[in-house]
């Protein structure tokens, strides 16, 4: 993974691959104790529109495995690296908190720039508007094109359908990689050429095992997809390459596996049948409108998914952890165990969650309790946002590190010519540094956005917000 470099020698990295390690689990809790910003004040992330009874969180010392595999290890784990970073005490990064402001800055005039005054119309992060782009409203005109007789449960299967293979689709696709819409006649790359092109796949029934029911995802489908379709679907060819087809070939069979008997799947094996596992779930209230939990939501993806990651990450006791990973600098006492080294981010996880919701709530009006449990994404475009701005730098020790690895790597045979940026594995302390210090960043910046927003009770943006219009666009600029 290359990172690390500031904008004006712009880093470029696949940390798509690195980050989409995924999770499993189950859990709840209040909102979480107010933070101090960098600017020292305390204040709490915004309150939940909607309510419901959460579960507590795992205890750890009683079952490790849960709690790591759980949301609520994701923003409590990665605080210590946070704490460490506003005393400037961390051990791969220095921190320049003179520049947290210059940041929050800059996210507040892109935001201003494209929404002002009508922030209550930034629609929440997720991959819902990777299919928009080019300006142009895919999923409402797939909507549109269904017949009355396709009642609002079912578009939104079909949407939960198509949104789960979109999102596994989405890793890094490298550089030379485009997609021409046969639709527009547009070419489009990375994570919106992956939307078209998984959108288009999807209307032409590749994922689907019955021809006169294309707009679906099935085990059946997605069984009888082979590399060379998957090939032809996304345009990959020698002068057109894309990284990882097998892998992600591999990924979707394993999927197809994990939608077969599965209660959270149905009798169908359709990811959609989501729909009706959590509407029907005993801690859903269904009142006026359906209020699901994230934990029950978080545990029916862990759970539901658990199959189709690498076993082969950090685990305890014998059990995978997924996108989890030992941190160097965690704190220490006599007697401590294993679990307590290690920090969880989820990630993928998470990006399921906010792009699964969306669909949900839109077309439903189904609301979620504990979204403020959710964090902002560890990923490089958030991250990178740190680096770019000069709130965090790279300490020269790591970075001469990092470029002997560039330099070692870049020998390799077939590798993409690229600018000599620091290299570092998914499981180097370095990127577990930087990805807990962005979690823990991304929640003080949403603080100081509302500030500089002015913005109040109701008014303030969500972290989703933040995330869609802020930090993740800016790395698009």
């Amino acid at each position: 993974m290359g990172l690390f470099n500031r904008k004006g020698s712009k880093a470029t990295s696949d940390v798509d691959s690195v980050t989409s390690r995924a999770s499993r689990t189950t859990s709840n809790l209040q909102s979480p104790a107010p933070k101090k910003t960098m600017n020292g004040s305390s204040t709490a992330l915004p309150t939940p529109t909607f309510n419901a009874p959460l579960p507590p969180p795992p205890d750890p010392n009683h079952d490790p495995a849960t709690y790591l595999r759980s949301i609520y290890a994701v923003r409590e784990r990665s605080k210590y690296i946070h704490d460490k970073a506003k005393r400037n005490q961390l051990v791969h990064f220095d921190v320049d908190s003179s520049k947290f402001e210059e940041t929050a800055a800059y996210l507040v005039s892109i935001i201003k720039r494209d929404f002002a005054p009508n922030y209550h119309t930034i629609p929440p992060h997720g991959r819902w508007q990777h299919f928009e782009v080019g300006g142009r409203a895919r999923i409402d005109q797939l909507l549109t094109s269904w017949p009355s007789s396709v009642d609002a449960q079912e578009r939104t299967r079909r949407l939960l359908d198509l949104f789960l293979v979109s999102v596994l689709l989405d890793a890094g696709a490298g550089t030379q990689w485009s997609y021409k819409s046969k639709e527009s006649g547009k070419t489009y790359r990375r994570s919106e050429g992956l939307a078209v092109a998984s959108l288009e796949m999807f209307k032409a029934g590749y994922f689907s095992g019955d021809p006169t029911e294309p707009y679906q995802v099935n085990a059946a489908g997605l069984n009888r997809l082979s590399p060379g379709q998957l090939a032809i679907g996304l345009q990959v060819t020698d002068d057109n390459p894309i990284a990882g087809l097998e892998g992600r070939v591999g990924l979707l069979a394993r999927l197809a596996d994990a939608l077969e008997g599965s209660e959270y799947f149905g009798s169908t094996s359709r990811p959609g049948n989501l729909l009706d596992y959590l509407l029907s779930h005993p801690t859903t209230e269904t009142s006026s409108v359906s209020i699901v939990t994230i934990p029950t939501f978080w545990d029916a993806l862990t759970h539901g998914l658990a199959s189709i990651w690498p076993a082969s990450r950090t685990q305890i006791g014998g059990v995978s952890l997924g996108d989890a990973w030992p941190y160097s600098s965690m704190p220490s006492r006599p007697g401590a165990q294993p679990w307590e080294t290690i920090v969880p981010f989820h990630k993928l996880t998470q990006w399921l969650c906010y792009s699964l919701m969306t669909p949900m709530t839109r077309l439903l009006n189904v609301q979620f309790a504990g979204v403020e449990l959710l964090t902002g994404l560890p990923e490089y475009r958030n991250g990178g946002l740190l680096i770019d701005t000069g709130l965090v730098t790279l300490k020269a020790a790591d970075t001469k590190r990092g470029v002997d690895a560039y330099k070692h790597n870049a020998m390799v045979k077939g590798q993409p010519s690229m600018e000599v940026v620091p290299t570092f594995g998914a499981e180097d302390d370095v990127v577990v540094e930087w990805r807990g210090l962005t979690i823990g960043f991304l929640d003080d910046l949403l603080v100081e956005v509302n500030r500089m927003l002015k913005l109040e009770g109701s008014k303030k943006l969500s972290l989703a917000q933040m995330l869609e219009a802020g930090s993740w666009k800016v790395s698009r600029q």
